[in-house]
């Protein structure tokens, strides 16, 4: 038995946008979202804000899994 999947690496660049539509709506202060390539990045002073934007992001359904890396 075969199965073919289909793996993406990145994220499109319209998930992208939706995503930074989506953390501008939810009016986490202090954090600017920028695409990357085919990365989103989130930056912001305070960590406790980035933790925010993963707990929001982790409680919706985008049709995207995602991953989340810290570089600090």
């Amino acid at each position: 038995m075969r199965q073919e999947i289909v793996l993406q690496q990145g994220i499109p660049s319209e998930k992208a946008k939706e995503i930074i539509k989506f953390i501008k709506d939810a009016k986490l202060k202090k954090v600017q979202a920028a695409i990357q390539g085919d990365q989103l990045r989130v930056s912001g002073k305070n960590r406790d804000d980035l933790q925010g934007v993963i707990r929001v992001l982790k409680g919706t359904d985008l049709g995207i899994d995602m991953q989340f890396t810290n570089y600090r």
